[in-house]
């Protein structure tokens, strides 16, 4: 019989090895012979964010009464145990090594002019138990983590991950985020800084970001806006000179605010250090944000970050790389097959197929009849045929004439 892989193996497909089996050795992650390998971790990690499962034993459950369609992923049952100590051991540089080289990997699909490159700058929370509160404190009763990430809403993808405890200021995490020399950052106020805008605005990045409603701001020049939309006022000025009595503003240059009424009819003070740009173009650069919330809804709902394998800092770090690390092979999958009408219908749809023994691309087809089984071959000598042959033929042609009378 023909071997037929599996979904989960098609998915399987878009992972470097080559890329896992360097961060492997660079950070000696297999080092114990004892323990689970990276490889088959990984396979077991994304098979629980693929079916949405909530314990290591229901991966250990799951995985067992899959074996027989184990070998053909590298991986085999696992058990609980084994699994908690590698989530809690292993370098999750391992996974975030993979994590970048597949967030590459589907970048180079939308390559553009970098001054036409738009990056959204976020976080998103997600709630942990108490037993991470040696690490993960927020407040006296509860205890959390942070994923920052910077994302492009033309690629629909992550560029950036960056794993933190909840109490971590959002713009002690930018700080630390990589800046691409001329593309366009936009944020809201979690991220107000001077200095740190400043770094932008040096590297030649465009900034779109919000003022705070009692922030000074002195008007230079106070240009015409189109009757009849929502932009309320277009100027040009400054931002305060000095942010203390001590201390100049890194920020001092020419910039620019401007004014919209949204839906709500609340006012958005919209700052940007462009100054050529249409105030409806650096309006609707602000309303792309949005587009960040919706990844980070899409992630929630549909992989498994809600809910928590490990209570240690790096089982966490692990399971929110691995989410994303799973978001992206699907992404990769999607652009592959383009069976489905979005990435979410194909997610549903790999979700509900994932250990079936069928092509990706034929998912959405009616499967085909099996094989007729072969019949045995009947052989029929004829006259060259033995006498005796012919004798034997003969009288059981006799018995059966009797047998029907």
């Amino acid at each position: 019989m023909q071997h037929q892989d599996i979904v989960f193996h098609g998915i399987l497909k878009h992972v470097p090895w080559a890329v896992v089996d360097r961060h492997v050795e660079q950070y000696d992650a297999d080092r114990d012979p004892r323990a689970l390998e990276a490889k088959p971790h990984l396979i077991a990690m994304l098979y629980a964010q693929f079916c949405g499962l909530r314990s290591l034993r229901d991966i250990e459950t799951g995985l067992r009464s899959h074996a027989g369609k184990l070998y053909h992923l590298g991986c085999d049952t696992i058990s609980k145990s084994a699994l908690s100590t590698a989530n809690a051991s292993r370098p999750v540089e391992v996974f975030g090594g993979l994590l970048s080289a597949l967030m590459v990997q589907l970048q180079r699909v939308y390559r553009r002019k970098i001054g036409d490159c738009v990056r959204l700058i976020d976080s998103t929370s997600v709630r942990l138990s108490r037993l991470s509160g040696h690490w993960a404190t927020f407040s006296s009763a509860v205890c959390g983590a942070k994923a920052h990430i910077v994302y492009d809403p033309d690629a629909d993808q992550p560029l950036y991950l960056m794993v933190t405890p909840a109490n971590v200021n959002d713009i002690t995490a930018a700080k630390q985020m990589p800046i691409e020399v001329g593309a366009t950052y936009v944020f809201d106020l979690g991220y107000y800084d001077y200095g740190w805008w400043a770094t932008l605005d040096q590297a030649n990045c465009r900034i779109v970001t919000r003022l705070k409603t009692n922030t000074p701001f002195a008007i230079i020049e106070d240009r015409p806006v189109p009757p009849g939309s929502s932009i309320r006022s277009d100027r040009t000025g400054y931002l305060p000179k000095r942010l203390a009595a001590s201390r100049n503003n890194p920020m001092s240059g020419l910039v620019r605010e401007v004014q919209v009424v949204i839906e709500t009819g609340k006012v958005l003070r919209i700052f940007t250090n462009d100054l050529t740009a249409n105030a409806q173009q650096i309006a609707d650069l602000y309303k792309r944000r949005w587009a960040i919330e919706l990844f980070f809804r899409w992630v929630k709902q549909t992989l498994k970050i809600d809910h928590f394998l490990g209570t240690s800092e790096n089982a966490v770090r692990i399971q929110i790389t691995v989410a994303l690390i799973a978001f992206l092979l699907l992404r990769l999958a999607y652009d592959a097959n383009r069976i489905a009408q979005s990435p979410l219908a194909f997610a549903r749809l790999i979700q509900a197929n994932l250990m079936h023994r069928r092509p990706i691309a034929e998912l959405l087809q009616k499967p085909s009849p099996p094989n007729p089984e072969p019949q045995q071959a009947i052989f029929d000598f004829g006259a060259s045929a033995t006498r005796a042959a012919q004798r034997r033929r003969a009288s059981r042609a006799g018995v059966m004439i009797e047998k029907a009378a």
